[in-house]
Order: C-alpha cells, then sequence, then structure tokens
C-alpha cells in the first residue's frame, strides 16, 4: 500500500478546524553583521511569544530535499502536501490561474517580469525598479495591442502586481516545459528558452515561439527608461493534481494577496477568498469566513519581499506588523495552527536559499516544549525535529484527530 492510500483508509472527517499560516521566506541565518541575529529573533514578538507559552511544538521543515533551493511553487505544494518532486508546476500556469485566467488543454502560460537591459542587452535590474502595477498595465495593455497571434497561436497577455505580468499560448501542438529566459541575476544577457526534452516536437514549437515573441515585444518596450526588457520563467503546461479536498477531507479557502498564491491555492481546488490587502484584513477576513471552511491558508508575502531585498530591518518589521494582527486570528482559535514560512530568504543572500524554514504548531495535543519565543535557534531543538515538508499536513490531520489507529 502507498503512504498516501494509507493516510486515506485511516482519514476521519471530525469537523475540525484547521489553519496554516505562511509568511513567505520566513527563515534567515543570522551573521555578525546582525549581531548573529535573524530577523525573527530580533522582532517584538509578544502575540507570538503568548502563543509559545501557552504550549506549542517547533520544529524545522525541509521544502523540498537538503541542499535544494525551492522556488515559491514547489515550497508551497510541499506545505500543502504534494510532493513537489512528484508534482512539477511551471510558475506561468500558478501565476495566471491567480490571475483568474481560464486555461485549457494544451494553454502553455509563462511567469514574466519587466526587467531593465542596458545598450548591450544586458539585464542591469531584474525587476524594472519595482514599477508600479499601474505602469504594469499600461505596458501590457500595449503589447496586448500590438501582438495579438504569432503564427497559428494566440496570445495573452494579463497584468498582474508591480513589475509581474503572464503570457499565455493558445494554439495546437504546444508543451512545456522550456527553460527560463532569466539568467537569475543582473550583469548577464537574457537567456535563450530551450526545450527541457530536445526530442519533444511541442516544447520545440513553443521553445520558437518565445523567442519569436520576444523578437516582436523588445521593440515596442525599447523607449521606456524602466521597464525595456522582461523575464520568462516557469514555461510550461498545466498538470493534473488530485483536489485538497477529496486528498484530506478538509473543505478548504485561501486568503492571499498576491496572484501567484491564489494560483497555487486555485490548482490544489482551494476557494480563493478575494479582497482583503493587508495582513490584518486577512485576519478579519479568516474570522467572518470560520464558519464556512475546515482548512484556511493565509499567505502573508513581506518577509519574502524584505529578504530578496537584503532589508534586514524592514524584514523584522514584517514579522512585528503581522504580530500585531495575530489576535485578531486568534479570536476564532483553530483546533490546529500552524505558522511557518514555504522556504528561507536570508537577508544575507538577498533571496530564496536551501536553509529549513522554522514551523510552529499548535494544538489541544501537540505538547509543549516549553520555549519561550518562536526563532529558528528554538525551533532547532524543538519537538517536532526536522522534517519533510510535504508531511506537514499530515501531521495536522494527526492533530485534529482525523486519523484512525493503524494495526490492530
Amino acid at each position: 500500500m502507498k503512504l498516501d492510500e494509507l493516510y486515506s483508509s485511516l482519514t476521519i472527517k471530525t469537523g475540525a478546524k484547521l489553519a496554516l499560516i505562511v509568511l513567505d521566506g520566513l527563515g534567515d541565518i543570522a551573521t555578525a553583521a546582525t549581531g548573529n541575529m535573524t530577523p525573527l529573533e530580533a522582532a517584538s514578538t509578544p502575540n507570538l511569544d503568548a502563543l509559545v507559552k501557552s504550549g506549542c511544538a517547533q520544529g524545522r521543515l525541509i521544502p523540498v530535499a537538503p541542499g535544494i533551493t525551492p522556488g515559491s511553487g514547489p515550497g508551497h505544494l510541499g506545505l500543502f502536501g504534494y510532493d513537489p518532486l512528484e508534482f512539477e508546476v511551471g510558475r506561468g500556469v500558478i501565476e495566471a490561474l491567480g490571475l483568474g485566467m481560464e486555461l485549457k488543454a494544451g494553454d502553455v502560460a509563462a511567469r514574466a517580469n519587466f526587467c531593465t537591459l542596458d545598450k548591450k542587452g544586458v539585464v542591469t535590474d531584474r525587476r524594472a525598479g519595482r514599477i508600479a502595477t499601474e505602469v504594469c498595465e499600461e505596458l501590457c495593455a500595449l503589447l496586448a495591442k500590438k501582438i495579438k497571434k504569432i503564427g497559428d497561436t494566440q496570445v495573452i497577455i494579463r497584468a498582474g502586481k508591480e513589475h509581474r505580468f503572464v503570457v499565455v499560448f493558445r494554439g495546437k501542438g504546444l508543451e512545456g516545459p522550456v527553460s527560463s529566459t532569466d539568467p537569475n541575476r543582473e550583469g548577464l544577457k537574457l537567456l535563450v528558452a530551450k526545450p527541457e526534452n530536445a526530442k519533444n516536437a511541442r516544447q520545440k514549437k513553443t521553445a520558437k515561439l518565445i523567442a519569436a515573441f520576444y523578437k516582436k515585444a523588445l521593440p515596442i518596450l525599447a523607449r521606456h527608461p524602466k521597464a525595456n526588457g522582461f523575464l520568462m520563467r516557469g514555461i510550461a503546461h498545466q498538470p493534473e493534481i488530485p483536489s485538497f479536498e477529496q486528498r484530506y477531507q478538509l473543505k478548504p479557502a485561501a486568503i492571499a494577496v498576491y496572484p501567484m498564491y491564489k494560483g497555487l491555492a486555485q490548482l490544489v481546488g482551494m476557494t480563493k477568498v478575494e479582497g482583503p490587502q493587508t495582513i490584518a484584513e486577512q485576519c478579519q477576513r479568516y474570522v467572518a469566513e470560520y464558519d464556512n471552511y475546515d482548512f484556511f491558508f493565509l499567505h502573508y508575502k513581506y518577509t519574502d519581499k524584505y529578504g530578496e531585498d537584503g532589508n534586514f530591518e524592514a524584514k523584522k518589521q514584517a514579522i512585528e506588523d503581522f504580530d500585531a494582527a495575530l489576535p485578531i486570528l486568534l479570536g476564532k482559535k483553530p483546533d490546529v495552527l500552524v505558522i511557518t514560512g514555504d522556504h528561507s530568504t536570508p537577508c544575507a543572500m538577498k533571496g530564496h536559499s536551501w536553509h529549513p524554514q522554522p514551523v510552529l504548531l499548535h494544538s489541544a495535543c501537540s505538547g509543549s516544549d516549553k520555549l519561550d519565543r518562536f526563532t529558528e535557534t528554538g525551533a532547532n531543538s524543538g519537538s517536532l525535529g526536522i522534517f519533510e515538508a510535504k508531511y506537514l499536513m499530515r501531521l495536522m490531520q494527526a492533530n485534529a484527530k482525523m486519523f484512525d489507529k493503524f494495526g490492530a
């Protein structure tokens, strides 16, 4: 019997309420430059401290495998209990779904963001100075007006937040994945998209289509002072994934702001709760929707954003802002509450990393690790130990008493 089949055979519906709070990129590393503290350790978090002292278990999560640095897609799929090595999802698919786009069979989606190129075509700013969303919308409208089709393929462009947007290619004979055009750091030229399988004719056609799109789009953007280029990642088609409700016998809802995380939730069948913008508003919507769902996924972006900027103080402040909103959520305390990240984004590295992220779990049967705070250092000594993120959902179910005994 496969492990997932075993879990399914033992699952009991209990009416328990479960909540997974993801502080994106929460994990960090202590360095001499920051007084050997992480932002989580340096932050003032009286509400988290009180929650910990009330009785919590802590540990660290390996998002994919030791030493592997995950993107946000694999990081979240792991938290949702889907092995990211088994369920590979292109970032473009996730972003497109998050923007409310309907993908058809054979569609290929790419997650894109505007960047700045110098006269030689070298990337000087991978995020185009984080242009305003309004500017992104104007540029996407311009591209959409000028590029409606390439050959027999329809081109659909949709603006996201700030510098981000999505391109969907709809035509015959297309398939992903093909490689990214993002060199992943400044000082290099755009890469050429290539098929993952050089013998796959559909992937080869998709790669040629990406090249043709660049040839048409770059001249249109050439005069813009910041967003005169763009990067494309996660170029793939939508895979088949079993639904969250079917897998866990829980009716799920997602309360997220950024399109990508809405898309990840939608990909596994979560209902998107639209509207909230701030973490306080997200917590308020959780309280308002408490009776309508069994499982809640709340996503908070700013810990990751400031980690990528290398801004220690801003990441610390983002954690404190979350802590200030936490009492709203605890007004309807779920039976099982988990607070963690989808990966680590150390300020010293200005990007995602392989370091296990800290995790906190509170339930009536979680026990207490007798710690005073939720920090990386404390989590290292917690009773949950270090384990793969794909088992977190099963651990939450166990704490919700959703599993019958295995064997006599």
